[in-house]
């Protein structure tokens, strides 16, 4: 049993956390983002109230731990299993690894936050459907039309299923 002076010294603080903790954890609702059901965030502004824009994500391949540690519910456990696989070649092998470690929710959950690079002539159709605004049939439509003679071509392409902002954040996504 807690003495009542411990506990008189311990409430205000006790009070104060459950306060940060509780305006720490809004709806979440601003963050959402279409791109097949997930939403997509890149640092502390994705906290701030979203547009229509698509925002970008980290880089699996070249992110900091720091970089990590600013997707809500992160640990440094989990940046290290990040970091240990790299380079990434598909979101399919960053699923199958991560799933060593966590649920196919939480990997879910970080998908809404980072990509695996996007090489034109090479990535699979659910690598290519990191692209927000794409579908699993337009990245098909994509995978036929290879081999693509430059990166502009592939863009061309790709500019004819998605927004201009969405064509503009894909451009960071590729290799």
């Amino acid at each position: 049993m807690l003495k009542p002076s411990i506990v008189r010294s311990v409430m205000p603080l006790f009070i104060l956390l459950v306060a940060i903790l509780c305006s720490a954890c809004g709806s979440g609702a601003s963050n959402q983002q279409a791109n097949t059901g997930t939403p997509a965030a890149s640092s502390p502004a994705a906290s701030q109230p979203s547009n229509t824009a698509p925002k970008a994500k980290l880089n699996l391949n070249t992110a900091s731990e720091t970089d990590f540690l600013t997707i809500p519910g992160m640990t440094k456990r989990m940046v290290h299993e990040f970091m240990e696989y790299r380079p990434y070649q598909s979101i399919q092998q960053f699923r199958r690894e991560m799933g060593k470690y966590v649920s196919s929710a939480m990997i879910a959950d970080y998908e809404k936050y980072v990509y695996v690079p996007i090489s034109e002539n090479d990535s699979d159709a659910a690598t290519l459907q990191q692209i927000h605004g794409l579908d699993a049939s337009e990245a098909e439509e994509l995978i036929k039309g290879r081999p693509y003679p430059s990166r502009d071509a592939f863009l061309a392409k790709l500019s004819t299923k998605v927004s201009a902002d969405e064509l503009a954040v894909a451009k960071t996504y590729l290799k």
